[in-house]
């Protein structure tokens, strides 16, 4: 690996996913402003994720269609007008 490109400042972060709840504590750089506390009686800070492994039609078998971001709404509205009806 080449020397200097990574980060050093690594932290405990906890990851959410909020399709279902599910969190993890893991290491990440990953900054953000919301903290919470964690099975160990410590704050850590928190990430929010729109899916996780739990989630994730390839690793739960289970196709499940999530739209979090609107994208189907900003779709029609761009390209609904070469709709045919």
């Amino acid at each position: 690996m080449k020397k200097g490109i990574h980060p050093e400042d690594y932290r405990f972060v906890v990851f959410k996913d909020m399709t279902n709840d599910y969190s993890f504590l893991g290491r990440s750089t990953a900054s953000s402003t919301e903290t919470v506390s964690w099975e160990d009686g410590n704050e850590y800070p928190l990430v929010k994720l729109d899916i996780s492994h739990k989630s994730h039609p390839f690793f739960t078998g289970v196709v499940k269609f999530v739209d979090t971001a609107g994208r189907i709404d900003k779709f029609n509205t761009r390209y609904g007008r070469h709709k045919k009806d």
